[in-house]
């Protein structure tokens, strides 16, 4: 083999030498890119209510408002690919084209994408709600089968961060100490003007906190009965909402429960959530009403048929349903299967009791796990939603309500960016969101749970 004797020309990369390029926004992704149907779907919608507050306006000083639009497409776009926070979803927009995409030249940071997704609960609300209004509007949604299903997700919360009475005592010792040796510290030259006021805002945080979890400690005793059971009473000092429940895998974590009412066909298509509450509480008993009623008041319709496991029957539920028009597919717990002497004989209930027995009540309910269980899955896996990075029932549900928002706007993207057809007016209960619930109102004993409180379901007659 002959011996090389001259060197071979190779193109080696210069990383330290600078270099020019020239390309269109528009360039970064293809025309068939699924970020421009995100862009296209909230293209239908009025997002004017996000810069109510806004204080920046033309002709007068101030620094510019990041674009609602952009941080919604951002947040939107971002859990259909499975980003969950803040940190990472700024990341992308620096790195990633189709991100790059969305931002058009807009540098957003991490603080005004975490601010973005927590402080506009009402608004959400409405949003979701027009986004139901045009897909009603447009025929691609049908109530005439819902299923209705609660999926727990991991909270910011650490087991350890959950304690009685006499631990919280002494966090609230400490706490107020600890803000008293940190105002005492105001004139140190060591520490600037802005350290010191970190430091301050720290030690304020954790005295709310302790003395929110001592609320949710008093508002979980109203509940008990025996004094042993008031004692063993815990709270978190990291998120007071926050409560321990029993998980898929049987482990018991700070969780909450997220419900969801999803519509579809039970031969396929696409599967849209039209109701969406967040609760602290373990179990899905009692979610029915409230949930059935927001569903009426986003979109001035009941469902023919409600397809839930029985982890949702009551009674009250059941009566509210036929009070309403509502075919309650609910499974029949083995409880309430045979009703004893002094059980519930009411017509409604063993209407309920008979019509699950029947084999059309039970193909219809065969599409319940096709229509919500898919939805729960897309949620935790395709979503990454198996746990919030947000503290608070009210946070928690802004952050069910873009996923539901990333939810529908996936499953019926192709249609909605379509061209729109001429328009009609909608109709009036089709324009408003409903009034927003309170997460974070007290529960009385024999309330509501938190999450849906102010919701009223109708007793039986």
């Amino acid at each position: 083999m002959a011996v090389r004797t001259q060197k071979v020309r190779t193109r080696e990369p210069n990383r330290s030498q600078g270099w020019l390029f020239l390309q269109r926004p528009d360039e970064l992704v293809g025309a068939e890119h699924p970020v421009r149907l995100v862009v296209a779907g909230l293209g239908r919608l009025d997002l004017s209510r996000f810069l109510e507050k806004a204080k920046a306006v033309e002709g007068h000083p101030g620094r510019p408002v990041t674009s609602p639009r952009l941080l919604l497409a951002l947040w939107v776009y971002g859990i259909q690919q499975g980003v969950g926070t803040a940190t990472e979803l700024a990341r992308r927009s620096r790195e990633d084209a189709a991100f790059q995409w969305l931002c058009g030249g807009v540098e957003v940071s991490h603080d005004v994408l975490s601010q973005f997704r927590v402080e506009h609960l009402e608004v959400l609300q409405e949003v979701f709600t027009q986004l139901l209004s045009v897909l009603l509007h447009q025929q691609l949604v049908s109530l005439e089968l819902v299923a209705q299903d609660g999926t727990r997700v991991r909270a910011s919360a650490s087991a350890p961060s959950f304690r009685r009475e006499p631990s919280l005592q002494a966090c609230r010792e400490q706490a107020a100490l600890h803000l008293k040796a940190v105002l005492a510290q105001q004139d140190d030259p060591e520490l600037s003007q802005r350290q010191q006021a970190a430091r301050e805002a720290q030690a304020r945080s954790y005295q709310q906190r302790v003395e929110a979890a001592f609320a949710a400690l008093e508002q979980q005793r109203a509940k008990k009965k025996t004094p042993l059971e008031k004692r063993r009473v815990r709270a978190s000092t990291t998120d007071a909402d926050a409560r321990v429940m029993k998980m898929a895998d049987g482990g018991f974590r700070p969780a909450y429960n997220l419900q969801f009412v999803v519509a579809g066909r039970p031969e396929g298509g696409p599967r849209t959530i039209v109701a969406v509450a967040v609760t602290n509480q373990g179990t899905d008993a009692g979610s029915v009403g409230p949930l059935m009623q927001q569903l009426e008041q986003r979109t001035g319709q009941l469902p023919a048929h409600l397809a839930a496991d029985a982890n949702h029957a009551t009674l009250e539920d059941v009566k509210g349903c036929a009070h309403k028009g509502i075919d309650p597919l609910i499974s029949v717990p083995e409880r309430m299967q045979k009703a004893q002497q002094q059980g519930d004989h009411s017509p409604e209930i063993e209407a309920w009791r008979q019509r699950m027995e029947t084999q059309e009540a039970q193909q219809l309910y065969k599409a319940r796990a096709s229509l919500v269980e898919n939805v729960n899955a897309h949620v935790k896996e395709r979503y990454d939603v198996d746990r919030v990075w947000v503290r608070g029932l009210d946070k928690v549900m802004c952050v069910a309500l873009l996923v539901a928002l990333a939810h529908n706007l996936s499953a019926h993207a192709v249609a909605l960016a379509a061209p729109v057809p001429a328009e009609t007016p909608l109709e009036p209960h089709l324009a408003s969101a409903p009034e927003p619930h309170s997460a974070q109102a007290a529960q009385a004993p024999g309330s509501e749970p938190a999450g849906l409180a102010g919701a009223v379901w109708p007793s039986a007659p």
